[in-house]
C-alpha cells in the first residue's frame, strides 16, 4: 500500500508545483506593467492570485470572523510558514511587513517585491526605523500584514510577540488612530483529518529547515484546510502601552489557536468557505436576498431557491 501513496503523492506534487509555476511565471509581467503604470489592478492582483494559488495548491479556507474594511489598517498575524502569504493574501488586500533578507529569496523575494512588501531589519534598536517606513505607506491608505513573532514556529505555539515590532501601531494616519486587527492562522486538517503534533512540521517551516527541500514535500500532501478567524479590531489608544497592545492581540491569537488545534469551533463568529471560493456569511449576501424575491415570486433559479431557503431558515431562528 505504501508505493501507491508515494506514487500518487509524487504525481500530485508535480501536478500542483507545474500548475504554481506556470501560472506564476505568466502573472509575473502583469503585475510588473500595472506597478511601473500604477494602475490601480496592481493593488487587485495580488488578492486574486492569491486565491488562485490556493485553489491550484489544494488548500481550503475555513474564515470566521469579519475583516476590517477601514484604510488603513495593520493587521498583526500569527506566523507558521512560507503558506501563510498565499492564505493571508488571499484573505487581505494588503501588503507584508518582511524581514531584509527575503528580498534575496530566488522567486519569493521578486513575489514580495511585486506585492509592494516592506523589507525592515526586525531587529529592536531600527523600530523607529520601521516605524518611518511603514508610516508612509499607512498614510497612503495602504493596509500592511505584520507578523510579530518576528520568524516562524512549528504551529503548535503561538511564540511571544516582540512589542518594538508593534510600534508602527502608533502612528496616526491623518490624524486618526491606526486600526489594528489581530488574525490567527491554524493548519487544522488534511483530507479532513486533524493535524495532529507529528504531522505538523510537514506544513510548519522554522529553524533550519531547507526550504525548497521542503516545499517539494508538502505539497504532494493531501487537501489541507486552514482555518483563519479575524478579531475585533482595536486601536492603541485602547491600552495603556505598547506593550499592553501586543499582549492583547497575542492573547486573541493564542486562543484562537488553541481552539482551532482542539477542534473547538465558535458557531457565532461566521462560517466557513468552501473549496472554490473564500466568503463570510454571518449576514445574507445581497444575491442572497434577490433571490428570494425571485423565490416569492415563483421563477427563482434552483441555486436561488437553495439561497432563499438558508434565509428563511436563519429568519425563523431568528
Amino acid at each position: 500500500m505504501s508505493e501507491p501513496t508515494i506514487y500518487n503523492a509524487r504525481e500530485t506534487a508535480v501536478a500542483r508545483a507545474s500548475m504554481y509555476v506556470l501560472f506564476t511565471l505568466a502573472l509575473i509581467p502583469v503585475q510588473a506593467v500595472a506597478l511601473l503604470l500604477r494602475l490601480p489592478l496592481s493593488r487587485r492582483i495580488p488578492l486574486w492570485y492569491h486565491r488562485i494559488c490556493c485553489r491550484l495548491l489544494g488548500i481550503r479556507l475555513e474564515v470566521f470572523g469579519r475583516r476590517s474594511r477601514t484604510r488603513p489598517t495593520l493587521f498583526v498575524a500569527n506566523h507558521t510558514s512560507y503558506l501563510d502569504i498565499p492564505i493571508y493574501g488571499a484573505l487581505i488586500p494588503g501588503s507584508f511587513v518582511a524581514k531584509s533578507e527575503v528580498a534575496e529569496w530566488p522567486l519569493f523575494g521578486l513575489l514580495a517585491k511585486l506585492q509592494r512588501s516592506v523589507f525592515v531589519d526586525r531587529r529592536v534598536r531600527t523600530s523607529h526605523l520601521q516605524a518611518t517606513a511603514l508610516g508612509r505607506r499607512l498614510e497612503a491608505g495602504d493596509s500592511m500584514i505584520l507578523f510579530p513573532e518576528g520568524t516562524s514556529d512549528d504551529g503548535n505555539h503561538i511564540l511571544p510577540f516582540k512589542s518594538a515590532l508593534l510600534s508602527v501601531a502608533e502612528f496616526r494616519a491623518k490624524g486618526e488612530s491606526l486600526t489594528v486587527q489581530p488574525v490567527s492562522l491554524t493548519y487544522s486538517r488534511v483530507d479532513g483529518v486533524p493535524i495532529g503534533r507529528h504531522l505538523r512540521p510537514f506544513y510548519a517551516w522554522y529553524g533550519d529547515m531547507e526550504l525548497f527541500g521542503h516545499a517539494a514535500e508538502l505539497v504532494g500532501l493531501g487537501r489541507l484546510t486552514v482555518t483563519v478567524s479575524f478579531h475585533p479590531p482595536v486601536t492603541i489608544d485602547q491600552f495603556s502601552s505598547r506593550k499592553a497592545l501586543s499582549q492583547h492581540c497575542h492573547e486573541q491569537i493564542v486562543r484562537s489557536h488553541s481552539d482551532a488545534l482542539s477542534g473547538r469551533i465558535q458557531p457565532k463568529v461566521g462560517t466557513s468557505g468552501d473549496w472554490d471560493w473564500i466568503r463570510w456569511r454571518s449576514r445574507p449576501r445581497s444575491n442572497d436576498l434577490k433571490g428570494l424575491r425571485r423565490a416569492k415570486k415563483g421563477f427563482a433559479s434552483p441555486r436561488e431557491k437553495r439561497a432563499s431557503a438558508r434565509v428563511d431558515s436563519k429568519s425563523t431562528k431568528a
